[in-house]
């Protein structure tokens, strides 16, 4: 930690708590034990960089919420997400890369469909993880992986027992574009349009609602936020203007909203929030300002306070840290590429364990007829990527070599290329990084699942491209 470097001990004494921990006395009922477990809040926004976030030094937007959640909490200055939207959720629910669980590339299933979807079957879940330890577990906001036309309760086969989400803009239903104004949203009733009502305050509610009825127990929110992701918008508080800058503060206010109800309910103290965004600004590159995203993780009872961080974290470390403070196990039969920094966040250790962190990902996907059905297929069999330590970073290329190497500490735009120098510090860091990397499968997986049917509006799509190849044919001739 670079500043206010606090130890478990003099922490536990500042907060009046003595030689209190988590640990539940032996003793204990499993009742107790239960609640005696910390909630646990994992808060992303979709489309959003460090440089609209007021405490890390922005001036395009004011964030006063998130900046008491960093004031009262530890902010990250070294936290990898992917570069876009679909690899960085499938890897926060998964614990695994892109290159492991397959969805390298972005891919939209309610509008794409052909079969596609997260499944169960063949993926870890972090709601399953952490529901196995007695938590109750809810998500609100974006999916984006399913097509709940075909499958309307896969958020609790996954391990989800409440949901309020956006069902994502589904083929051939057009009031399914609309996430904000006349949101079109899926529950447990089903999907339907809430007319002249905003979407992101549907689903802001039903998380506090969720808080209200369970705060007596461990619960786990998935808040995967439908702002700040365009198209432009107006809000509820400004209904007359439409810019990021609006956006992003109305976002500010919902993340108040959401720490207010656990101050309410009583709870504020024993529960881990985290708060961040699945991309930067740069979306689909992997400069930093692409994938080195705001981190912010706040508990007043547990968490050190005003503390700013180099510690190295990615988005493969989400589920494994969940794990860790719900006294969960890991998934059997599934690699878990992430770390858990739980001792760091609780004041138990100074640094994380990490050695480098990677992000890959971005760009198209295709899918293709295999043995008259489909399957969706990466478009290249090794994305490049991007690894780094605190300070040097590589890049790599989709042939698997060194491209090259910035250091980030003297070149924070990654403008010069050092991969040749002779310094003896640069062929040492170099070295380290292309041993990580070596490790790494010679060929990305592709998305796991058993497809599901064709439906109506895939076969019509299909028939719309036979009947315009046809129709080259002729002209041809």
């Amino acid at each position: 930690m670079s500043e206010n470097n606090l130890s478990r001990r003099s922490f536990l004494k500042m907060m009046g708590l003595g030689a209190a921990t988590l640990a539940v006395p032996r003793s204990a009922s499993a009742g107790e034990s239960r609640k005696a477990k910390p909630n646990i809040i994992f808060i992303m926004v979709d489309d959003l960089g460090k440089d609209m976030i007021s405490c890390y030094g922005s001036e395009k937007a004011q964030t006063p919420n998130i900046d008491a959640l960093a004031a009262k909490g530890m902010r990250f200055t070294n936290a990898y997400s992917m570069p876009q939207c679909v690899p960085t959720r499938v890897t926060v629910l998964t614990g695994q890369y892109p290159f492991r669980h397959g969805w390298v590339n972005h891919y939209d299933v309610p509008r794409w469909g052909k079969g596609c979807h997260f499944d169960p079957k063949y993926n870890p879940c972090i709601a399953k993880v952490i529901k196995s330890a007695g938590y109750s577990t809810c998500i609100a906001g974006k999916w984006q992986i399913s097509d709940f036309r075909i499958q309307p309760n896969i958020l609790n086969d996954v391990g989800f027992d409440d949901y309020c989400v956006w069902t994502g803009y589904e083929k051939g239903n057009p009031p399914s574009s609309k996430r904000y104004w006349d949101a079109y949203l899926h529950t447990k009733e089903g999907s339907r349009t809430y007319s002249d009502q905003f979407g992101p305050d549907i689903c802001n509610q039903f998380i506090i609602d969720f808080i209200g009825k369970h705060k007596d127990e461990p619960m786990m929110i998935y808040y995967p936020m439908i702002l700040t992701h365009g198209p432009l918008t107006s809000t509820p508080h400004q209904r007359d203007v439409s810019s990021k800058r609006v956006m992003v503060e109305y976002m500010d206010y919902l993340v108040g909203r959401l720490v207010d109800a656990l101050d309410k309910s009583g709870i504020r103290e024993k529960t881990i929030l985290i708060w961040s965004t699945d991309n930067g600004s740069a979306k689909g590159k992997t400069i930093e300002k692409g994938v080195c995203e705001p981190f912010v993780v706040s508990c007043p009872g547990l968490v050190p306070q005003g503390v700013v961080t180099d510690a190295l974290v990615d988005f493969t470390d989400i589920l494994p840290t969940f794990a860790d403070v719900a006294g969960a196990k890991l998934p059997k039969g599934h690699t878990i590429d992430g770390k858990s920094f739980a001792p760091l966040i609780l004041g138990k250790a100074d640094d994380s364990e990490r050695k480098w962190i990677m992000a890959m990902g971005g760009g198209g996907t295709s899918a293709q007829q295999v043995n008259g059905g489909y399957r969706v297929f990466n478009r290249h069999e090794y994305r490049d990527r991007v690894i780094r330590d605190k300070r040097y970073k590589l890049y790599i290329g989709r042939d698997r070599s060194s491209e090259k190497l910035v250091d980030l500490n003297v070149d924070p735009e990654e403008l010069n290329n050092i991969l040749a120098g002779d310094n003896p510090e640069i062929k040492a860091a170099l070295a380290k990084l292309e041993k990580a990397a070596a490790n790494f499968p010679e060929k990305d997986a592709n998305p796991k699942y058993d497809p599901l049917p064709l439906q109506p509006w895939d076969l019509k799509e299909d028939k719309t491209k036979d009947k315009t190849k046809r129709q080259k044919k002729r002209k041809r001739r």
